[in-house]
């Protein structure tokens, strides 16, 4: 389909984006790499009367060692994040997750921040960063200010984004133990049906899951299960406690309630060391 029409305007810096953000309001949409964007308004679930082209701001894109987390700017390409040498040695999962995301001509053009802002359940890197308790910096015209990413998902393709704000920067804490990251779906580039995140050392674990409910869920009961001292196999059935799978043409909700239990029991089974 044909997206309706729009105006464009490209943004040197972030302060100028935010600018016009306050401009156009509801009517005006950022683009980045413009793969969750695009197919909206082709679909005419979105149509911005004015988009504003942030894709060549290049000062958001970066990966820097912060010492206790990883700092990565809301533009970094997520071939950027998959190949970072940073991101690797301190947060092996978000490298290995980033690899995950549709195809190289998608990792070569997508951003994390666009697909964090687009707060879609079914991506990969919003339940990812959720496991790993990262933390997301929106700038604003009153300037920045700092949200959980547990506070940040709040309902389908829902965010804590204020209207005049953009993501600048997502903080990630660096990670030591095991982890591992579970996907299933029908073809290599497909959505997940269901998608695991997990990071565990000692009693410590975050487990995240993707496309169980509207936002990314983050499963507390898995983890609160492990630290009391319950096997991978009974905390693995706590997989679904927090969640609310919906079902659609590729699963039904107790089918994608019962791949959980099985991908986070191998999730926590390869990140036990």
């Amino acid at each position: 389909m044909i997206p309706a029409q729009f105006d464009l305007k490209r943004a040197s810096s972030a302060a100028e984006a935010i600018a016009l953000i306050g401009e156009y309001g509801d009517e005006a949409k950022l683009l980045a790499g413009g793969h969750s964007l695009i197919p909206l308004m082709k679909l005419r679930l979105a149509q911005p009367s004015m988009l504003i082209d942030i894709g060549r701001i290049t000062d958001l894109s970066y990966i820097k060692d912060a010492g206790n987390h990883i700092a990565i700017g809301a533009l970094t390409r997520h071939m950027d994040v998959e190949k970072s040498d940073i991101v690797k040695q301190h947060v092996p999962l978000l490298a290995h997750a980033a690899s995950h995301v549709g195809d190289a001509q998608v990792r070569h053009r997508g951003t994390i921040g666009g697909s964090l802002a687009h707060a879609d359940s079914a991506s990969d890197l919003p339940a990812t960063t959720l496991a790993l308790g990262a933390t997301y910096v929106a700038q604003g015209p009153n300037g920045q200010r700092e949200i959980a990413a547990k506070d940040f998902y709040k309902g389908f393709l829902e965010s804590a984004l204020a209207p005049d704000e953009m993501l600048v920067e997502i903080r990630v804490p660096k990670t030591t133990g095991g982890w591992s990251f579970q996907k299933f779906n029908r073809r290599a580039q497909d959505w997940a049906i269901v998608g695991v995140a997990a990071w565990r050392n000692g009693k410590e674990s975050g487990v995240a899951l993707v496309n169980m409910g509207s936002t990314p869920i983050l499963a507390t009961s898995v983890s609160a299960a492990l630290a009391s001292g319950a096997s991978i196999a009974d905390a693995a059935e706590l997989a679904a406690a927090e969640a609310e799978p919906q079902s659609d043409l590729n699963a039904s909700s107790e089918y994608r309630a019962h791949l959980a239990k099985v991908l986070v029991r191998r999730a926590l089974e390869e990140s036990t060391k």
